[in-house]
């Protein structure tokens, strides 16, 4: 059995226990003694962060070879239209490397929109637009890097979903634990066979 932590990050927040200035971190929000994040979510990103005590289950969520979807709702700079996301669907060069095939679609501010703190910059005369878009790869600022590639830059960036855990009812800054089976892994693969 593995203890698995579903945590609502609020933007600002380090994703790491350890001090670092004057940015709060993990420790401020979650008090339980040997977990570790399983991937990260940058400062100012908000959304699902997870954590366990388990390495096996970190690294089975957090390994790119395991391709496990994540699902991150972005507001960008500028009004989407699927000709312009055509190249996040087939898979973008970002220089250091290609991302994969993303699936990606335009779609309405969710209902579930808490307001943001800080509050994202509004700028009178560009509209900006909501894309939600789940990536099986977790590069360093992935989703930001793919926006800005076809010309619509993240202003607000949320994690809802990795796998099959949301932060549907999670408040930010609030988290709720879950107790995981050995072998929940080993039953999702042979259901996605």
């Amino acid at each position: 059995m593995a203890t698995l932590i579903l945590f609502n990050k609020p933007c600002g927040v380090i994703c790491q226990f350890s001090p670092s200035g004057d940015k709060p971190t993990l420790r401020q929000f979650i008090d339980q003694p040997s977990v570790y994040p399983a991937g990260r979510l940058d400062t100012d990103s908000e959304g699902l962060v997870l954590l366990t005590d388990d390495g096996a289950l970190q690294h089975q969520i957090a390994n790119p070879r395991h391709k496990m979807a994540k699902t991150y709702w972005a507001q960008v700079d500028g009004a989407a239209t699927d000709e312009a996301l055509a190249p996040l669907r087939a898979g973008i060069d970002l220089g250091d490397f290609r991302a994969l095939p993303a699936e990606v679609r335009i779609a309405e501010a969710p209902e579930w929109l808490w307001p943001r703190q800080p509050p994202i910059r509004v700028r009178q005369h560009i509209p900006t637009s909501w894309l939600v878009l789940t990536l099986r790869e977790g590069k360093n600022r992935q989703v930001r890097r793919m926006t800005a590639a076809v010309g619509l830059p993240t202003l607000h960036l949320i994690r809802y979903s990795v796998g099959p855990w949301s932060i549907d009812g999670l408040p930010p800054g609030n988290h709720k634990s879950l107790i995981i089976n050995d072998n929940f892994f080993s039953r999702a693969r042979r259901r996605d066979s």
